[in-house]
């Protein structure tokens, strides 16, 4: 299982409202599981928000990355409200 994460700040300028719609595309995009949305409320860096979600595997996460809602999100959403993000992805580490 893969735990696919973003944390960012908005841009000053960013439609958030519209911004969060958007967002609720993604839960809809077949392998996506677990989706939650973030708030910061630590105070360590300046990301304010995050995304998570699971995917059974790499195929799952693949097909996410590639799939047409997650591709309009980036460039019609995402690329033009976001300021910065840091993005990680994890697996169990089983130790």
């Amino acid at each position: 299982m893969i735990q696919h994460t973003v944390t960012f700040r908005f841009a000053e300028d960013a439609q958030v409202d519209a911004f969060w719609t958007r967002v609720d595309e993604l839960r809809e995009i077949p392998g996506v599981q677990r989706f939650a949305v973030l708030r910061q409320v630590g105070s360590k860096n300046d990301f304010t928000h995050g995304l998570s979600m699971y995917f059974e595997s790499d195929v799952e996460y693949a097909a996410y990355n590639d799939h047409p809602v997650h591709v309009a999100f980036v460039a019609e959403a995402w690329l033009p409200n976001v300021a910065d993000f840091l993005e990680l992805d994890y697996v169990v580490d089983d130790r």
